[in-house]
């Protein structure tokens, strides 16, 4: 299968530089919906030059400045699906840039957060559902030192759990 965003059809196309494309999604999730997509073929964000991460940052921002001005959404809702068991469907690299509007979805609360949801998780209360999707206390305190080793600063010594 050739990948739609190494050679995008000319009319899904919006924007190009030397490192980044901004497509329309051709399966958009709400009216303005958009993909940044690196130029390079990639899979991963590992693959990721810093230069390129940068640029797809600006792309966004790019996208979401010209919907505004455009569409005037009231809001958006950005994301990146890494790898299939988070849902990537186009092995290539994408940024979705998603226009949202007041009153667009019945019950917006929780945004991107509910692309993780079963719909036996969205039968559940808020305190169940927190309970049921917080780290083991041992997962919790190696998540804390992986981030204490990056940090050297005094304020790391005065973060609590």
């Amino acid at each position: 299968m050739e990948c739609p965003f190494c050679r995008p059809k000319i009319d899904v196309l919006l924007y190009e530089d030397k490192l980044i494309r901004i497509l329309i999604d051709s399966y958009p999730a709400n009216r303005g919906h958009l993909l940044v997509v690196p130029r390079r073929h990639v899979e991963s964000w590992w693959e990721l030059s810093g230069e390129e991460k940068e640029a797809l940052l600006r792309g966004m921002e790019l996208a979401m400045e010209k919907l505004a001005q455009v569409l005037k959404p009231d809001g958006f809702n950005v994301g990146i699906n890494l790898g299939r068991a988070a849902g990537q469907t186009v092995p290539h690299l994408h940024v979705h840039v998603i226009p949202r509007w007041e009153g667009d979805s019945r019950n917006p609360r929780g945004g991107v957060r509910k692309a993780v949801l079963d719909l036996e998780d969205e039968n559940l209360s808020l305190k169940e559902r927190w309970i049921k999707n917080r780290m083991r206390e041992e997962e919790l305190n190696a998540l804390r030192e992986a981030f204490r080793e990056l940090d050297t600063s005094p304020r790391s010594s005065s973060v609590s759990a």
